[in-house]
């Protein structure tokens, strides 16, 4: 990990905006390749998803749409403790989900006069579990809940065919499914199962979705951005990041875990410690050292710390932190510090936020409660996490009595006049004339 110190400056947020230390992904430069899989798609349909599978992922399925028998199956065979976990962790998802829900509002503006305010969810949501380096069961719940929360009734699930199963979708992906009570699964990945499930495949009986969800490589994430229009999308999620802010209170060896943690996604993954501390930076960087090289997947880890999204940030103090990590929005931030709720006031964009040295990422990955599907690239800065709210228009419901439009009926034609629509407060005017009907 290379060190970014800025004790002696004082920067503007434009400033350590340019500072921020990246992965090199460009989306705009997968477009080309996403939008002729997806065009392939339209155009040939299952063919295209089959060719597209042999081809990208090395394994021409059978069948691309999963038979409901096998996700039984997969759920039959889930082992113990997995399927313990995923119910534990779909509970939990599903208590914190609910409070994302808004109540219906009535705003009365006077006798007769009522604005409703209501929540509606879409009918049909896709969502897209990646495979790769790693299985994602837990993916499937952080996509799935929200949108039963929010009342969808209607969820395709789309992952990649696997090699080492046949050409069909991993088990415990399926198994995760058949515990949420999905059973409209499809063997297909990358930027053609984003075109299947924004436009449809008819001889797979695949309707079109409204929103698509989850996250994927950088061609998945150049496919959403596409399709966005035709159907609506969470993010164009990117590679992981982690961010701990950290004093000289912090445990080095539990700081260098949580870096190390989230590295071993890929090679692209960001791992970034800001710390007031150069002791506390120096302890960590020998125990990531020490954790990289015993790493499971070593060379994994070792190249994304190593590459120049890693860094170590030296502050002049825990408010420049702050600075700096609002400046980043980070997926993942982590606060460990003497006194982390006071950092937290001074916090206004990451996608999830991890409280002390007892709430690590991993917490959120898996059994927090919380959703684990997060802006990354600094879209923190503007956008949230996956949610009901996700799922959810909000929709504004007019409903006035006679007297109540007559109230108003002067200032309706004042303003019609005034902008040049005459016909507009007619249409108000119409209803106090008679013999007109």
């Amino acid at each position: 990990m290379h060190t970014i110190d800025l004790r002696d400056r004082q920067s503007t947020r434009t400033e350590l905006a340019q500072l921020v230390p990246r992965a090199m992904t460009d989306v705009a430069a997968a477009s080309a390749i996403a939008a002729e899989l997806i065009a392939d798609v339209r155009e040939r349909g299952e063919l295209a998803l089959l060719d597209q599978a042999e081809r990208l992922d090395g394994v021409r399925p059978a069948r691309i749409r999963i038979h409901a028998d096998e996700i039984a199956q997969a759920v039959r065979a889930l082992d113990a403790g997995v399927r313990e976990a995923l119910e534990e962790a779909i509970s939990r998802v599903r208590a914190a989900t609910k409070a994302q829900v808004p109540a219906s509002t009535i705003t009365t503006l006077g006798p007769g006069a009522h604005v409703i305010q209501r929540w509606t969810p879409v009918s049909r949501v896709g969502f897209y579990v990646p495979g790769g380096k790693a299985v994602y069961p837990s993916s499937v719940v952080m996509n799935v809940v929200p949108a039963q929360v929010a009342g969808v009734t209607s969820v395709a699930l789309a992952s990649p065919a696997q090699k080492w199963f046949g050409g069909a979708v991993h088990p415990t992906i399926l198994g995760a499914a058949g515990l949420l009570g999905v059973d409209e699964v499809y063997a297909m990945g990358g930027a053609g199962a984003i075109g299947a499930l924004a436009y449809g495949v008819g001889t797979l009986g695949l309707d079109p979705v409204e929103i698509i969800t989850g996250p994927g490589n950088v061609y998945v994430a150049a496919a959403k951005r596409l399709v966005r229009g035709v159907a609506g999308i969470d993010s164009e999620a990117g590679p992981t990041e982690i961010l701990v802010i950290a004093d000289a209170t912090a445990d080095p060896y539990l700081v260098a875990a949580d870096l190390v943690s989230q590295a071993e996604h890929d090679e692209l993954a960001a791992a970034v410690l800001v710390t007031d501390s150069p002791e506390l930076a120096d302890a960590v960087m020998r125990r990531v050292g020490q954790l990289a090289a015993t790493a499971r997947h070593s060379e994994r880890v070792l190249t994304s710390l190593s590459g120049q999204q890693s860094a170590v940030v030296l502050v002049s103090d825990m408010v420049a932190a702050a600075a700096f990590s609002n400046a980043y929005g980070p997926e993942h931030l982590e606060i460990q510090t003497a006194e982390p709720g006071v950092i937290l006031d001074l916090i206004d964009s990451a996608g999830a936020i991890f409280l002390g040295a007892d709430s690590p990422v991993s917490l959120g990955d898996y059994l927090a409660g919380s959703n684990h599907v997060l802006p990354t690239g600094g879209q923190s800065r503007f956008s949230s996490g996956l949610g009901a709210y996700t799922f959810l228009r909000p929709q504004q419901v007019i409903n006035y009595d006679r007297a109540a439009l007559e109230a108003v009926r002067a200032q309706i034609v004042a303003l019609s006049t005034a902008e040049d629509l005459p016909a507009h407060g007619a249409a108000v005017t119409a209803r106090f004339e008679t013999g007109n009907s």
